[in-house]
């Protein structure tokens, strides 16, 4: 299904700015099909706070929508999630600025598929747990890291993705792993301690 939307964004026009008004609502169709989930995933793991996740990903669809001329056949994913890094820098910042902190235990059970409490509880703390840590992360070694790691992108695909070497992914890469694993030894530190997240 994802093969047929990626075959339409590259189809003959779709990136001619005279296009026809359909033609250009037909690529953006396609572009929400085959990388909604992937930007979503990007964005909570990007720091985006899971109440605002749909909106960030509406947010980034719009520019992409915007700039639809501008995007390049093929290099859709590329494009969106350059976009993503910046809306989920944004919505971060403003966050942090609002102080306003969302129940994040609250939200996740309103929208847990799973079966039992214990099981939510364990999902629960565990993605807490994931964001805190990826929280601590640079914002250039944490894209490295959530798309080399949680996403399962290889080292040239993340390289061409944020246009950069395949050295600098690799020592972004070595970096985001060091201060996650640090972040991880000072949680399982102060879990063991008795303290609270």
């Amino acid at each position: 299904m994802i093969e047929a939307h990626v075959a339409m964004l590259a189809a003959p026009g779709v990136d001619d700015r005279s296009a026809p008004p359909e033609v250009r609502s037909k690529r953006l169709r396609a572009l929400v099909a085959a990388y909604q989930d992937f930007i979503w995933r990007s964005l909570r793991r990007l720091g985006v706070p899971a109440a605002q996740v749909d909106d960030a990903t509406q947010e980034v669809f719009c520019v992409a929508m915007r700039r639809l001329e501008q995007i390049e056949p093929g290099a859709e994913r590329s494009f969106l999630f350059s976009v993503a890094m910046r809306v989920a820098s944004d919505a971060r910042r403003a966050c942090t600025r609002s102080r306003e902190r969302t129940d994040q235990a609250a939200v996740d059970v309103a929208v847990a598929t799973s079966p039992t409490p214990e099981g939510l509880l364990g999902e629960q703390e565990a993605l807490a747990l994931l964001d805190e840590a990826l929280d601590a992360l640079d914002d250039e070694m944490r894209a490295v890291f959530v798309l080399f790691e949680i996403e399962g992108f290889t080292s040239p695909e993340i390289a061409s993705l944020l246009a950069v070497p395949l050295g600098t992914v690799a020592s972004r890469l070595r970096r985001g792993r060091e201060q996650f694993h640090a972040a991880a030894t000072r949680l399982r530190a102060r879990m063991d301690h008795g303290g609270k997240r």
